[in-house]
C-alpha cells in the first residue's frame, strides 16, 4: 500500500500507543516449570547438519504455495511491504512484496536492510552464553557484581535477566522516557540513562517468581558483556558472532541514524498525531535508546544464516550449552534464555518504530523462516490501537503486527504449527 507521511506534536494518544508497543504484549505471569520446545535434541543440535545447498531453489510447487499465502495475508497486514525468506535442506525461497518507500513507490526487495528490533536480544543472549561457556562468567552471578544500584541486585542473576524473570521494570514502561523519546527521537540515550527510567519503577516482583518482558534486562546484559570483555559491545559482537558467521550485512549503528543501502523506509503511528492515511516515517529515529535490546540492522540473507545458527547452535554454542538453552523455555509465555519457542519454532520477534521482524528456526526440520516488514502498525481487533487506527471488529481478525501476520500465514506450509501472535 502507498502512504503519505506527516509530522506533528507529541500527543497523549501517541504516548499511549508507543508504551503499548515497546513494552511486551505479555502481562506479568507467575513462573512455571520449564518446557521442552525441541523434543529431538540429537537432530536439532548437531555439528554437521546439511542445510540447503547455496543457490538451490525450493520446488516450484512449494514456492507457489508460499507466494499465494503471502499475497493472501498482505492485505490484512498494515504495512507498505514485506520481505520473506525460507531456507530448508531442500532449498531457499526469497521474495519482496509491496513497496520499500511509500513516497517513491520503490519496490521492496530481498536484499534491503531493515531495523530488526528485539531480534537483537538473541545476539546479546548468545554472547552471554558464549562467555559462560568459556568460564568468563556464570549465569548464576548476580548483577550487582557488574552494575551497581539495581534494586534486588544482590539476588538477581544473569540467568534471570536473560529469561525475563528478574523483576526489573522495562525503561520503555516509563511514561517519562516515552515522552522524552517521542519529543526528541533523534536524542541518543546512554545505557546509564536508560537504567534511571527503569530503577524508579523497580522492583516489580521478587527475582525468579514471575515473568515480565523487560528491555532493561538486556541493557544490563550488554553492560555485563562490556565489563567482562573489556571492549565496546560492538567490538565483541563483531568478534563473537558477526565474523564467525560471515554476517557482513548486519550492522551495529551506535548513535548513527543512517541505514546501509539499500534499505526500506519504515512507517509508524507512533510519536506524532499521525493517522493510518498519513503515518510518520521513522527510518532515521536514533536507535541508541534500544542499545543491546534492539539496535541492530540486518538483511534477509544474514538473518537466514543467523536464524539457523541460533536454532541449532552451530557456529555459536557447543552442544551442551545449546541444549540447555533449548530446555530453558517456561510456560505460558515460552520464553527462555533470550530466546522464544512457539510449537517447535525457536527464535524471536522484533519491533521498533517503523519496522517489525520475525526470525524463527525449526530444529526438527532444519527450516528457517524470516519476515521483515517496514511498519510496526498493528491490524485486526486491537483494543489498544482503536483510538489511532480503524479496526474491523466484525472481521474476527486477531490483532497482529505485520511481520507476524505474514509469518503465521506461511509457517503452516512448512510442516509446523504457526507460532502464537507475539510482539516485542
Amino acid at each position: 500500500m502507498t502512504r503519505s507521511v506527516t509530522t506533528g506534536p507529541v500527543t497523549a494518544r501517541a504516548v499511549q500507543l508507543l508504551a503499548v508497543l515497546l513494552v511486551s504484549v505479555c502481562s506479568v505471569n507467575p513462573v512455571a516449570a520449564t518446557v521442552t520446545c525441541v523434543e529431538d535434541f540429537d537432530r536439532g543440535v548437531t555439528s554437521e547438519a546439511a542445510g540447503a545447498r547455496p543457490g538451490t531453489p525450493l520446488s516450484a510447487a512449494l514456492s507457489q504455495k508460499l507466494d499465494d499465502a503471502v499475497l493472501a495475508a498482505l492485505p490484512l497486514a498494515e504495512t507498505p511491504g514485506v520481505i520473506v525468506g525460507v531456507q530448508t535442506p531442500d532449498g531457499t525461497w526469497k521474495k519482496g512484496y509491496g513497496v520499500a518507500d511509500p513516497a517513491t513507490g520503490t519496490p521492496m526487495g530481498p536484499g534491503m536492510h531493515t531495523r530488526i528490533g528485539s531480534v537483537t536480544k538473541t545476539f546479546t543472549g548468545t554472547m552471554l552464553l558464549q562467555l559462560a561457556e568459556a568460564g568468563r562468567l556464570s549465569l548464576d552471578d548476580t548483577i550487582d557484581a557488574y552494575v551497581e544500584g539495581i534494586p534486588n541486585g544482590d539476588r538477581i542473576t544473569l540467568r534471570q535477566l536473560a529469561d525475563m524473570t528478574s523483576g526489573v521494570a522495562s525503561y520503555t514502561a516509563s511514561e517519562r522516557f516515552v515522552e522524552l523519546f517521542l519529543d526528541q527521537p533523534g536524542v541518543a540515550f546512554s545505557p546509564e540513562d536508560l537504567l534511571t527510567f527503569a530503577v524508579e519503577n523497580s522492583p516489580l516482583f521478587e527475582p525468579g517468581t514471575q515473568y515480565d518482558y523487560s528491555n532493561t534486562n538486556t541493557i544490563l546484559l550488554g553492560m555485563v558483556i562490556e565489563k567482562t570483555t573489556g571492549q565496546p559491545f560492538e567490538t565483541s559482537l563483531r568478534k563473537m558472532i558477526l565474523e564467525p558467521l560471515g554476517l557482513e550485512k548486519t550492522v551495529w549503528p551506535g548513535s548513527r541514524t543512517e541505514l546501509p543501502e539499500p534499505y526500506a523506509q519504515g512507517v509508524t503511528l507512533q510519536g506524532v498525531d499521525a493517522t493510518p492515511a498519513a503515518p510518520l516515517v521513522a527510518t532515521h529515529w536514533n536507535p541508541a535508546s534500544l542499545w543491546t535490546a534492539g539496535e541492530l540492522i540486518s538483511n534477509l540473507d544474514d538473518l537466514l544464516v543467523y536464524g539457523r545458527a541460533l536454532g541449532s547452535g552451530q557456529g555459536l554454542l557447543g552442544t551442551e550449552m545449546q541444549q540447555a538453552r533449548l530446555r530453558s523455555f517456561r510456560p505460558p509465555d515460552g520464553y527462555g534464555l533470550a530466546l522464544r519457542c512457539n510449537g517447535e519454532w525457536v527464535g524471536h520477534t522484533g519491533e521498533v518504530p517503523g519496522y517489525t521482524t520475525v526470525v524463527f528456526h525449526s530444529p526438527r526440520t532444519d527450516t528457517t523462516l524470516v519476515v521483515q516488514a517496514n511498519s510496526d502498525m498493528p491490524s485486526g481487533d486491537c483494543e489498544e490501537a482503536k483510538e489511532t487506527q480503524d479496526v474491523d471488529e466484525a472481521s474476527g481478525l486477531s490483532c497482529s503486527l505485520p511481520a507476524m501476520r505474514i509469518f503465521n500465514a506461511v509457517a503452516p506450509l512448512l510442516g509446523e504449527t504457526a507460532p502464537q501472535n507475539t510482539a516485542e
